[in-house]
C-alpha cells in the first residue's frame, strides 16, 4: 500500500545476539527495522536481523534498499556481510550514516569485510553498493519520504532518524541516554511522532547501580526514560528496543508492563512485529505476524 507506512522488525536485541529458547518469543537478532513507503524500503541498522530481511527480499526479484545506520558498533552492522541481495547484481543498496570521528564510512564498512575478519572484499560488491556519508543534523528526502538526522547521547557517535511521510512520523533512536533530563535534541526529533522507536536496554534499578554496576555513561537508557521522552514529545506510540541480551522474554514483558503505568501505549518490540500507520486516519494499527 503505497499510501501507507509500514514498519517490520527484524532485530531487536542490543549489544549481542541472543538465539534460545528463553528469548524465543522476542528474538535473538540485533537491530534491524524495515520501513516501507511510498515503494521506498529504508533500513534502521544492519544488525543481525538484516540477513532475515535480505533472504525475503530475494524472494521478490531485483530491489533497493537504504539503510541507514545509527552508529558502526559490531551489532548495528554485523548482519550487512550477510546480506543476500548485496551479492546479486541489479540490486541496489544504499548505506548512510553521520561522521564516527575516525575514518569515512565505506574505509570503516571495508575493515569490516577484509581479512582476517571476512573472505570477501567490500570492493567485490561495488555494483551493488552506494556508501554516503552523512552531516549531523542532515535532512533530505529518499522519495517521497523525508528524512531528519539528528546527533545523540553514545561514547562512540550515534545518531537518531525520524522519517515522515504521508503525515505520518517514525522515528528511530537507540544507543542513547539523556543523562539528569530529556535530551532536547531527542525532544525536538520526536515531538508529535506516531512511533517512537527506543532503547530501553536497562531497568532503572540497573542504569542507576542498584542492581549491579551502574551503566551511567554506558550510551543505553531504560523504559522510565523512554516513557518520559514520550511524554513529553506527545507520540502516538512507543516502542521499546535494544533489549539486553540478558533479558528473557518473560523479562521484557515486565519492562512493558512497568513502561504501560507511565504510558499506556507501550509496546515492547519483537521479531516479526509489525506496525502499519495509515495515511490519513485517525488510528495506528498494530499488526503481529504468525
Amino acid at each position: 500500500m503505497t499510501n501507507s507506512l509500514t514498519i517490520n522488525f527484524y532485530g531487536v536485541r542490543g549489544s549481542l545476539a541472543s538465539p534460545g529458547a528463553c528469548n524465543a518469543l522476542v528474538g535473538g537478532n540485533t537491530s534491524c527495522v524495515e520501513v516501507c513507503a511510498g515503494g521506498r524500503r529504508i533500513v534502521f541498522d544492519a544488525g543481525s536481523g538484516l540477513r532475515n530481511l535480505g533472504d525475503s527480499l530475494m524472494k521478490e526479484g531485483p530491489s533497493k534498499t537504504t539503510i541507514l545506520l545509527s552508529h558502526l558498533h559490531w551489532d548495528h552492522i554485523q548482519g550487512l556481510p550477510f546480506f543476500s541481495p548485496l551479492y546479486v547484481p541489479g540490486n541496489r543498496i544504499e548505506v548512510m550514516s553521520g561522521p564516527n570521528g575516525y575514518m569515512n564510512l565505506r574505509d570503516a564498512l571495508r575493515k569490516q569485510m577484509s581479512p582476517p575478519f571476512f573472505p570477501v572484499s567490500l570492493d567485490d560488491v561495488a555494483t551493488q553498493l552506494c556508501v554516503r556519508d552523512l552531516r549531523p543534523s542532515e535532512r533530505f528526502n529518499i522519495g517521497d519520504i523525508r528524512v531528519t538526522t539528528a546527533k545523540l547521547n553514545h561514547p562512540d557517535p550515534v545518531y537518531g532518524y525520524r522519517l515522515d511521510f504521508g503525515g505520518r512520523s517514525v522515528v528511530y533512536a537507540t544507543d542513547t541516554e539523556h543523562y539528569s533530563c530529556v535530551d532536547p535534541t531527542l525532544l525536538r526529533l520526536a515531538e508529535g511522532a506516531d512511533v517512537l522507536i527506543y532503547d530501553a536496554q536497562y531497568t532503572p534499578e540497573e542504569y542507576s547501580g542498584i542492581d549491579g554496576p551502574p551503566k551511567v555513561g554506558w550510551g543505553h537508557s531504560t523504559y522510565s526514560a523512554a516513557a518520559e521522552l514520550a511524554n513529553l514529545a506527545g507520540v502516538g506510540r512507543l516502542v521499546l528496543f535494544h533489549h539486553d541480551p540478558k533479558r528473557n522474554d518473560d523479562a521484557v514483558q515486565e519492562i512493558q508492563t512497568r513502561c504501560r503505568l507511565a504510558f499506556p501505549d507501550t509496546v515492547a518490540a519483537r521479531e516479526g512485529m509489525s506496525i502499519t500507520l495509515q495515511q490519513n486516519q485517525g488510528d495506528t494499527s498494530l499488526v503481529y505476524a504468525a
